[in-house]
């Protein structure tokens, strides 16, 4: 399974893609409000930056709006995806754009059903919001699980991709259910390094060499 950063601040994509870990990003204006820059130089570094899909949200949701955003989002980079609601005009302009060859991430994704139908069109993603559907008591994994069973099925090549996890927990959970991508909040990805058991295992490592007496090999 594949990891991207969801974020839009350079610095936090800079310290994981740094470590061999990041696959690609997913950013939003939201995100990018928080960095406080421009919207447009942080996307810029962004995509000089990572060497994969980094997708970009278009923000109209009529036909016409969504493939002229879609257009200019894609003549930024070849890595560009462009992000498209799931929503009628949405899978609309995804048909359009699929067969003009411009790779999509189909969004807000809460249902089997809306899965397939962006499969059916030929989004490259589709991004069932697993930690959102637990937030109303139902189970984020299932709609992974279900999507995965779907798109095996009818042999879809449209990649899930596991979005608003909320715990390392979730990552792993989309691994095992079978996501292509999971995207992963910086604050997440560091605590996926992160276990106890580690940390004492570290120090009674060192602890135990530096008391033994003996000579480091280099």
């Amino acid at each position: 399974m594949k990891i991207f950063i969801d974020t839009a601040d350079p610095e936090e994509i800079r310290k994981y893609h740094d470590l061999g870990i990041i696959d690609g990003v997913t950013t939003n204006p939201t995100l990018a409000t928080k960095v406080g820059r421009p919207y447009k130089e942080i996307v810029q570094e962004i995509l000089a930056m990572v060497d994969g899909p980094v997708s970009l949200e278009v923000l109209g949701t009529a036909y016409d709006d969504i493939m002229r955003e879609a257009h200019g989002l894609a003549a930024l980079h070849k890595n560009v995806v462009v992000k498209v609601p799931m929503i009628p005009d949405g899978i609309k302009a995804v048909s359009h754009l699929s067969k003009e060859g411009i790779k999509t991430n189909v969004t807000l994704v809460f249902s089997p059903t809306q899965a397939l139908l962006a499969a059916k069109v030929g989004a490259t993603y589709v991004s069932p919001f697993v930690g959102r559907v637990d937030d109303i008591s139902a189970d984020g994994m299932e709609l992974i699980a279900e999507i995965r069973e779907i798109f095996d099925n009818g042999g879809y090549e449209t990649n899930i991709l596991s979005a608003s996890d909320r715990t390392p927990r979730h990552v792993a959970l989309a691994a095992m259910y079978g996501a292509d991508v999971a995207t992963v909040k910086p604050e997440n990805i560091g605590k996926m390094f992160r276990h106890p058991l580690t940390d004492i295992g570290l120090e009674q490592f060192i602890k135990d060499f530096m008391e033994s007496g003996q000579e480091a090999l280099v």
